[in-house]
């Protein structure tokens, strides 16, 4: 029956391991390929061991086994089975690993098929993706370089259309003749149209009138579309024959092509501000004239996100949004005429914005990025042109990635130059670029920000190749792809310094080839010239790029670099070392250029030239600076580098002078400036004057005719000298010359002309620089005898004191009255340029020949005319006036009125612009001479003044002042009987003057008891006099009394060596100045004196007192934060013998500390007591003298001493806090010392503790506490621990909460209990020793007192056993007390003894140590004898 188990066991185990052995025995750890680069490796394969219960085999091999025959008869079976199993599997085994095999081997089949899928996928993705870029790259908006032009033909002539088109991809080009499309299935014969590589021609043979018109071709794209226009007029020649007006077709009637009218001029901007610039047009802009181009410096600028350019009916505009130093230079507006390109420019100033820092520089400007790589690129910029309030030290160049706002600083130590390698960036990765500048007053503004940049391989495309496949496509492959598994790569080639500054080397090499697909890195390695030792010098950094910038290297010293690649695999050889490098020598500043010169230009513009220098290399332009001449005052021209040796400087204040410098700029900074230009006047240069106007025909006899006309509007800086006239009859071609000698006036007798002919003229104006352009001609005036009863017109109309809402008219009378008289004017006025729409000005006419007129609109434009009344009526009128703007000029000025240093009344007019050969011209009511017995006229510089002699009531009346040769510049004052009342009071005050007094006397005491007496008055002329009266005498200088008297400063000084009873009195100082005077007294008498005196007596002993060893600072005492008390005091003029000691109520004190280097002489007291109190006394004497300082430190002052402590110690206390005890609550406040004189009160819910059975305050040294007795719900508030100083009350609270309160009373709770258990315990108190001694042979009795309730348990041990032996120990118990004793002691009764007690509440144990010593033997020494 046993034996049938066993077989039935192994029978499992066989089938058992046979199912394991099939599922896992031969089992293989797949692996999944995630590409075809990685090879299956049958070292990854492994058997699993299937972890099973005993077989039976090893059943069968245990040695302690109880054996049978049936045993072995079983293991032999066993043993033959295990055989034939064991070849069955093998072969199993075999088989189904070639089958794994197989699998293994189609895997990496359909891997590799796969993958050749993909790459084929990947290629065509990025060829698709290459095709795009390329496209994009080369797209175009569309674009007419050769635009249509007109063209004007005869009838039945052939004319070809041509225009160029541009742009990618290739627009499509649509034609259209008088805004209707051109079919050309619709049109005749006679239409061709053709197109061939952007040219395109529509060719029109035998042209008829029904062919002309407005031709436009179209061309679009899907990136926009361009227009060009051209017209064709087709000439008839019937039409000519005809004898028309117009040979020309009506179809071709062409509107007026717009020109430029009011255009833009200098403009500045402030950094970081919008600015417009607008340009109108005499007419709305033709269709062909619509693409009005914008220009910087040459370069055409387009709409974009910061520039916005618009263009409707007649007027065009740019509106840069933010402006940068970079927006500066010359703008230009380009607009097509049929004639041409016209153009209009000017500059555009950027100003500085205001400074980031005070005294911080500007903003560079000009950041560019070249020399892209995967992490590194070449950074340049511009050197600002203001440095700050101290030269530009370096500059601080930052970054920040794309989509976020925070700029991270690149370099470390500011940069010197303008040019610096940005290292450590990221791969495929967008950043934007700044600098700023540094100097001592720190960073200032940032530059603009370069336009995004995003960092990659530049030489990606050399390592793609395009392969054609079939239906025409293309795929792109790349070089890693073709050159296999590369592993360890190989070294770089051609290692080299592609930029060596004084600071930096850049390293530049080539990559392996070939590559690998693997990334690559790369490690930089340097060495000194000469030696073979080898350092990383790119220590922990990842260098992806072939750039890597090498810093912290030893001037003048070389050194080679070499370099390694790096990828997965390892670190490829080192490559070959390049040649020596070493840092170069810093980069020197250019010099500046020599010979600035300025040139006269306009009114508010000069020239400015320079040479360049002799050395001009690294040059990148120059900065402009101005100043006016002798202020020092120097402005920035220009923000961005001209590059050119010339410049018009705008923007200068007329009649100014000016000064100018230059400083030469590059890459190292800019150079110092350049001499100082020679001074020059901003005014105009010298040209012929404009053409006058207005001619008007003043009076004809009959044969002559009297001409006037109007004075041209600039006379070319000069003024005008004369002009000439010409004539001709109506109808002729031909001017004739009238005069050879120059006119003087602005009008002129024409004589020798023909009666009832019609004649016109024409007038020229000259001056120094020439004969300017002549006038417009006149109309066809009529030569004939005037016999019209009505006057002639008015002439030589002139406006004076153009206000914003006011002018003044001038005119002349008319030369021909009429038959009688001129009686009066009437005057009209129009607004606007050309408008005949007049309005009359005065109802009834006036006698003056000028006008004021007032009520006008600021800003408005008008021109009027008058006309001329007799009795016979109004007479013809005036031509109009020229157009006026009625707006106060800058800088405008009016006659002043006032009286001068030496009391006369004045009119005085300073004028804004002012030549060598202007003049002011004064006269009363416009017309009237000054009369100069009873004026004087002066003139300095640019101001005029006019002076009454005597002024009376015939001065009264309006006076007028202008400029000769700028009668705009004028003004006029009505003197007025107030305005002469008031003037003349005031000059009778300049005439008799009072010396103004600055300072009172005063009373001085010096430290060595000198007293001075002094009054400062206004600054006196060396002519002044003085006199010095005291108790009425007049005093003078003696050897006890010194005067001084200083006239410039107006200083009047008595001087007392030792001031006297004899010195009392009145002080009076008299003083005269030319008719200028007054007196000053001071009254040193009673009080004042004896005070003065007093002082100088104290301070003349204090000197004294200081001959010797003195207290500079006599004793005090002060108490520190750790309430101790210091008294101290300062001595000086110590020597080696001085002597300094100590003294509390005249007993010396030895404990005072001195310090000999200060002076410093203290004594602590680290607690203050009543003992403290007392008079100290500190004495300090040599041979030279003896000086004391005492300190009474009683009553008054020792109670301060209590409050400053008291103050003390409240300000150190802690907060306060909670402890919960037995008996309750106890709050208490810590201090780090603590004073009875501190009163203190506890306080809850702001009421007063008063003592009470259940509180109880206290204090020590360090603390103070108040005790709650067993607490309620009651005592939960809040809690104040009130301190007062003597002066102030200081304040601790404590909010005991809900939370607080549970905590606490809990904790008392539990502490409480603890008290009742460490009560009641069980405990022995006292009785026993630690080491007993007793002799052999005697009794020893222990015995001890109890404590417990209820009364405890006793038990006595011997060594840790309880004692039952009841014949050699006796054991008595009482509630109180318990003994043992131990009859008749053995040796062997030596050991531990103790006694346990306990009870409910606890237990304790006292132990005794016995030691039994035979006879003669001596007991321990640490041990208690006994019997």
């Amino acid at each position: 029956m046993e034996t049938k188990m066993v077989m039935h066991r192994e029978q499992e185990e066989q089938s058992s391991q046979m199912r394991q052995s099939m599922q896992l025995s031969s089992q293989r750890k797949k692996k999944t390929f995630a590409s075809s680069d990685e090879d299956a490796s049958y070292s990854d394969f492994h058997p699993i061991i299937p972890a099973d219960v005993m077989s039976v085999k090893e059943i069968l091999n245990i040695s302690n086994f109880p054996r049978h025959r049936t045993w072995e008869i079983l293991q032999e079976t066993m043993s033959a089975d295990e055989e034939h199993h064991r070849e069955s599997w093998t072969m199993f085994g075999n088989e189904v690993e070639k089958v794994e095999l197989d699998v293994i081997r189609n895997q990496q089949m359909l891997r590799t098929r796969i993958d050749k899928m993909n790459i084929r996928r990947k290629a065509q993705t990025k060829a698709a993706q290459h095709m795009t870029y390329l496209e994009r790259l080369s797209q175009r908006s569309p674009d007419f370089p050769v635009p249509l032009r007109a063209h004007m033909v005869w009838e039945g002539m052939t004319v070809k259309l041509s225009c160029t088109v541009q742009g990618c991809p290739p627009p499509k080009v649509t034609w259209y003749k008088n805004g209707e499309p051109l079919i050309m299935t619709n049109l005749p014969w006679n239409y061709t149209l053709q197109q061939s590589f952007g040219l395109n021609f529509l060719e029109i043979r035998r042209c008829s009138p029904d062919d002309a018109g407005e031709y436009k071709a179209i061309a679009r794209s899907p990136l926009g579309e361009a227009v060009t226009f051209g017209t064709l007029v087709v000439n008839s020649y019937q039409g000519a024959l005809a004898g028309s007006e117009s040979s020309q077709t009506t179809a071709l009637q062409l509107l007026p092509e717009a020109q430029f009218d009011s255009t833009f001029s200098p403009t500045w901007a402030k950094e970081g501000t919008s600015f417009t610039l607008q340009c109108t047009f005499t007419n709305p802009l033709l269709s062909s004239q619509q693409d009005v181009s914008w220009f910087r410096d040459g370069v055409q600028l387009h709409q974009s996100s910061s520039t916005d350019i618009t263009t409707c009916d007649n007027k065009a505009t740019i509106t840069i949004g933010s402006a940068h130093k970079e927006h500066e230079g010359f703008y230009s507006a380009k607009l097509r005429t049929r004639d041409g390109v016209q153009e209009h420019k000017s500059f555009v100033y950027i100003k500085d914005a205001s400074a980031a820092a005070l005294g911080g520089p500007a903003s560079p400007l000009a950041v560019q990025v070249s020399d892209v790589n995967r992490d590194y690129i070449f950074l340049t910029w511009q050197p600002p042109s203001a440095d700050g309030a101290s030269p530009v030290e370096g500059y601080i160049v930052e970054r920040c990635e794309e989509g976020q706002d925070e700029w991270v600083r690149c370099n470390v130590h500011i940069q010197k130059t303008c040019h610096f390698p940005v290292f450590g960036l990221k791969d495929r990765t967008l950043y934007r670029f700044r600098v700023r500048a540094v100097n001592r007053a720190g960073a200032g503004r940032p530059s603009k920000a370069t336009e995004a940049v995003l960092t990659g391989d530049p030489l990606e495309h050399t390592r793609t190749m395009v392969v054609q496949v079939g239906r025409g496509k293309t795929i792109i492959i790349t070089k890693d792809e073709l050159e296999g598994q590369i592993r360890v790569p190989l070294p770089p080639t051609d290692v080299h310094a592609c930029e060596v500054s004084d600071s930096y080397v850049v390293l530049q090499w080539t990559e392996p080839e070939p590559r690998g697909r693997e990334p690559l890195t790369f490690y930089v390695e340097q060495s000194l010239v000469g030696q073979n030792s080898w350092g990383l010098a790119s220590l922990d950094t990842v260098v992806s790029s072939p750039r890597f910038p090498v810093s912290d290297l030893v001037k003048e010293k070389q050194y080679c670099f070499r370099v390694r690649s790096v990828n997965k695999y390892g670190v490829s050889d080192p490559s070959e070392p390049s040649a020596p490098v070493s840092l170069a020598k810093p980069q020197a500043v250019p010099a500046p250029p020599p010979s600035v010169m300025a040139v006269r230009d306009t009114d508010t513009s000069v020239l400015l030239q320079w040479e360049e220098p002799t050395d001009r290399n690294g040059i990148l332009g120059y900065y402009l600076y101005y100043s006016e001449a002798g202020k020092q005052d120097w402005k920035t021209v220009n923000n961005k580098p001209v590059v050119k040796t010339r410049f018009t400087v705008h923007g200068l204040k007329t009649r100014r002078e000016y000064v100018f410098r230059v400083k030469s700029v590059s890459r190292a900074g800019n150079s110092r400036y350049s001499d100082e230009s020679l001074p020059i006047m901003v005014k105009s240069a010298i040209n012929v004057p404009s053409a006058p106007s207005a001619i008007s025909l003043l009076l004809c006899s009959g044969s002559e005719m009297v001409l006037g006309w109007r004075a041209p509007a600039c006379n070319g800086g000069n003024p005008v000298q004369g002009y000439y006239l010409d004539q001709r009859e109506k109808g002729a071609e031909t001017w004739r010359e009238v005069n050879v000698k120059p006119a003087k006036t602005r009008q002129f007798k024409v004589s020798n002309l023909t009666c009832g002919h019609f004649y016109q003229f024409r007038v020229f104006a000259a001056n120094l620089a020439g004969v300017g352009k002549p006038s417009d001609a006149s109309e066809a005036f009529l030569c004939e005898k005037w016999t019209m009863p009505q006057p002639g017109c008015p002439y030589d109309l002139e406006f004076r004191e153009v206000r914003s809402g006011s002018l003044v008219m001038l005119w002349a009378a008319p030369l021909y009255e009429g038959r009688g008289p001129v009686s009066g004017y009437l005057l009209e006025i129009s607004r606007g340029d050309d408008s005949e729409s007049w309005t009359s000005l005065n109802k009834k006419p006036i006698s003056d020949t000028h006008y004021k007129v007032t009520g006008l609109q600021a800003g408005e434009t008008y021109r009027l005319r008058v006309s001329a009344v007799n009795e016979c009526g109004v007479g013809r009128a005036s031509p109009p006036s020229e157009a006026v703007t009625v707006r106060t000029r800058p800088e405008t000025k009016d006659i002043e009125i006032g009286v001068d240093d030496d009391g006369f009344i004045f009119l005085g007019y300073e004028a804004s612009e002012m030549n060598t050969e202007s003049e002011f011209l004064w006269s009363r009511n416009y017309t009237n001479p000054i009369d100069a017995k009873r004026t004087k006229t002066e003139t300095k510089n640019n101001r005029s003044v006019l002076t009454f002699r005597d002024p009376s009531v015939e001065d009264l009346g309006l006076y007028t002042v202008e400029m000769s040769d700028n009668p705009h510049l004028s003004s006029s004052y009505d003197f007025t009987a107030e305005d002469l009342d008031q003037l003349k009071e005031l000059s009778w005050q300049v005439r008799n003057p009072l010396i103004a007094l600055k300072s009172g006397w005063e009373v001085e005491v010096s430290e060595k008891g000198s007293v001075r007496l002094w009054l400062q008055t206004e600054s006196l002329s060396d002519a002044a006099e003085l006199r010095l009266i005291c108790n009425d005498h007049e005093i003078c200088s003696t050897p006890h009394r010194k005067i001084n008297f200083d006239k410039a400063k107006g200083l009047v000084e008595i001087l007392f060596d030792s001031l006297s009873q004899e010195d009392k009195g009145s002080y009076t100082a008299q003083l005269r100045d030319g008719r200028a005077k007054n007196q000053f007294t001071l009254l040193l008498v009673d009080q004042k004196f004896r005070q003065t005196l007093a002082l100088a007596e104290a301070n003349r002993r204090d000197v004294q007192r200081k001959a010797g060893p003195y207290f500079q600072e006599f004793l005090t005492w002060n108490v520190n934060e750790d309430c101790e008390l210091t008294i101290k005091c300062k001595v000086t003029n110590m020597k080696k013998e001085t002597s300094l000691r100590w003294f509390k109520d005249d007993v010396e004190i030895p404990q005072a500390d001195y310090d000999p280097s200060s002076g410093v002489s203290s004594l602590s007291v680290p607690q203050v007591t009543q003992k403290e109190a007392g008079s100290y006394r500190a004495v300090v004497c040599d041979g030279r003298g003896e000086d004391v300082s005492t300190l009474e430190l009683v009553d008054d002052e020792y109670c301060k001493l209590l409050q400053q402590l008291s103050k003390q110690c409240a300000l150190s206390a802690g907060p306060l806090r909670i402890q919960s005890s037995a008996e309750g609550f106890k709050l208490h406040c810590s201090f780090r010392y603590y004073l009875s004189s501190l009163k203190t009160s506890w306080h809850f819910n702001e009421r007063k503790i008063d003592q009470e059975t259940r509180s109880k305050p206290g204090s020590s040294m360090k603390s103070v506490w108040i005790e709650i007795l067993n607490p309620t719900e009651k005592d939960k508030g809040k809690y104040t621990l009130e301190m007062f100083d003597g002066k102030e009350t200081h304040k601790r609270t404590l909010e005991l909460s809900e939370d607080a309160f549970a905590e606490a009373l809990q904790e008392h709770q539990r502490l409480k209990q603890l008290a009742v258990v460490e009560k009641n315990r069980a405990k022995v108190t006292k009785g026993l020793p630690d080491v007993v001694a007793i002799m052999e042979g005697k009794s020893l009795c222990l015995t001890c007192f109890i404590d417990g309730e209820p009364a405890p348990e006793i038990f006595w041990l011997r060594n840790d056993r309880e004692i039952l032996d009841q014949t050699q120990f006796t054991i008595t118990k009482e509630p109180k007390r318990s003994s043992i004793t131990v009859n008749k002691v053995h040796m062997e009764d030596s050991g531990k003894y103790s006694i346990f007690v306990r009870n409910q509440y606890g237990s304790e144990t006292v132990d005794v140590t016995v030691s039994v010593y035979r006879h003669g033997e001596k007991p321990p020494a640490n041990a208690v004898e006994m019997g």
